[in-house]
C-alpha cells in the first residue's frame, strides 16, 4: 500500500518531504487486491509490477515514514481486515495495525541471504544489480523504518520469530502454516 502511494507521488512529482500532499495522495487512493491473485491496483489500474521497481521501494519507506501517510493507511487496511480473515504483510502490521491479530510471525533472515534473494528477484526480472548496491539500499531501509518515529519496525512481543534464512519458499511456506494451524486449530479458535 505504500508503494502504491510512493508510486502514485512518483508518477505526479510530488516531493517525498511534502507531507501535506503525499497524506492527500494516501487519502484519495483506492488500493485494492484483486481475490485470489498477486495483482494490486490502484486507481483501478494493476500497478502489480510498477510498485516493484528499485525507485518505487526507495520512495516507499520515505512515504511510510509520514505520519498522515500512515494514519490514512492503517485505516484503510483495519477496514480490509473488518470485512474477513485476512493475512497481511508490513513491517507494523502486528504492533500497530492488529495488536490483537490471533497470529503474528515476524519473517527475518540473515542481511546477506536477503540481499541474495533481492539480487535474485530483480535478476529474473531483468535487472542486473550488485549485490553490494543491493545490500545497501536494504541497510538504508531497515534503519529508516526502525528509528522512525510513528510506527517503527519492531517485532512484536508475541509475534512468533521465524527465520527464513536457510529455508526454501516450500519450506518458509510449511512452516508458517503449521504456526497458523497451532494457533488457530484449522481455523477454529482455541481456548487461551
Amino acid at each position: 500500500m505504500y508503494r502504491c502511494v510512493a508510486l502514485w507521488a512518483l508518477r505526479n512529482r510530488t516531493p517525498l518531504d511534502d507531507m501535506h500532499r503525499l497524506e492527500q495522495l494516501a487519502l484519495q487512493a483506492k488500493i485494492e487486491f484483486a481475490p485470489g491473485s498477486p495483482a494490486v491496483l490502484l486507481n483501478g489500474e494493476d500497478v502489480t509490477e510498477a510498485i516493484r521497481g528499485r525507485e518505487v521501494t526507495d520512495a516507499a519507506s520515505k512515504v511510510s515514514a509520514i505520519p498522515g501517510v500512515r494514519r490514512a493507511l492503517v485505516r484503510l487496511q483495519r477496514e480490509i481486515g473488518s470485512h474477513s480473515s485476512v493475512v497481511m504483510e508490513g513491517r507494523d502490521i502486528g504492533t500497530v495495525v492488529f495488536p490483537e491479530a490471533d497470529v503474528k510471525i515476524f519473517l527475518d533472515a540473515k542481511h546477506s541471504v536477503r540481499a541474495e534473494r533481492r539480487v535474485r528477484e530483480l535478476a529474473t526480472a531483468g535487472r542486473a544489480v550488485p549485490e553490494d548496491e543491493i545490500a545497501s539500499e536494504i541497510d538504508e531501509r531497515d534503519r529508516r523504518d526502525r528509528t522512525r518515529s510513528e510506527s517503527p519496525l519492531v517485532q512484536a512481543p508475541d509475534a512468533i520469530y521465524v527465520d527464513t534464512s536457510g529455508l526454501g519458499i516450500d519450506e518458509v511456506e510449511r512452516e508458517l502454516l503449521r504456526i497458523i494451524r497451532e494457533r488457530t486449530s484449522n481455523g477454529r479458535e482455541m481456548k487461551r
